[in-house]
């Protein structure tokens, strides 16, 4: 059988870019979106061989294109992993209309966007595997975050519904939830408050981006198809009760 396509959106950086190397190893053809950061894409695609494509997710005629220029280079896209995301932190008393926006343009509205741009396609094939990355603060909230945890708990939502749309036609949707990990975005954190955050791990340390990939690959599996529209937390114990 020929290789299935993988999109990973935000997959050259993070955790996004351990899901596009896993995926790769796992010999999938995979094709990785970016947004802004060029030369780190460049470099990726260096690395790994691993083409990147740019566009912002947050529009969706740029998500329609994206698409479509993927699927001219590798064939169809058969896997689509939404791991693009953004913060903008705030207490919502000094929270912008700007920092809400566009939080829930990226986070959720670009889900939306990616899926609406791939769903026929998989229907008609009858074969998706979506894997949408949320968050632990979707699920628990976080404070400084009402903008952040609003999209990732919309996720939720917006998978399980999407999953009952797709069972029929063996079209999977499922939602993988970081606890805080090893990324670009946690290590900007203050080190006292990271400090206080790792106290509440039970595992007492950030997870691996390899290790949120790894949950990933096992869910956009062809064998993982009685799997829907669940939710995968891989937090090291942080969530649990």
């Amino acid at each position: 059988m020929t290789a299935r396509v993988a999109l990973v959106t935000g997959g050259t950086s993070g955790i996004g870019a351990a899901t596009s190397e896993a995926l790769q190893a796992a010999g999938y053809r995979v094709a990785a979106n970016y947004r802004s950061d060029r030369a780190g894409a460049d470099d990726f695609a260096r690395r790994t061989g691993i083409p990147a494509f740019a566009w912002d997710v947050s529009d969706m005629e740029t998500c329609r294109n994206g698409v479509r220029q993927v699927e001219e280079a590798l064939g169809p896209i058969d896997v689509l992993v939404n791991n693009a995301g953004i913060t903008h932190d705030a207490m919502l008393h000094k929270m912008s209309a700007e920092q809400w926006r566009e939080v829930l343009d990226v986070d959720l509205g670009g889900c939306f966007f990616m899926c609406r741009a791939v769903i026929e396609g998989m229907r008609e094939r009858r074969f998706g595997r979506i894997v949408n990355v949320g968050s632990v603060n979707g699920l628990t909230g976080q404070f400084g975050q009402t903008n952040y945890a609003a999209a990732k708990a919309g996720l939720l939502g917006f998978s399980r519904s999407l999953a009952l749309e797709g069972a029929a036609r063996n079209v999977t949707v499922n939602v993988v939830s970081p606890g805080y990990t090893d990324t670009a975005m946690v290590r900007a954190v203050a080190p006292d408050a990271l400090a206080e955050i790792l106290r509440t791990v039970p595992v007492g340390r950030l997870g691996r981006p390899a290790e949120v990939a790894r949950c990933i690959v096992f869910l956009a599996a062809d064998d993982a198809g009685f799997i829907t529209g669940t939710t995968l937390r891989v937090d090291g114990g942080k969530g649990m009760g």
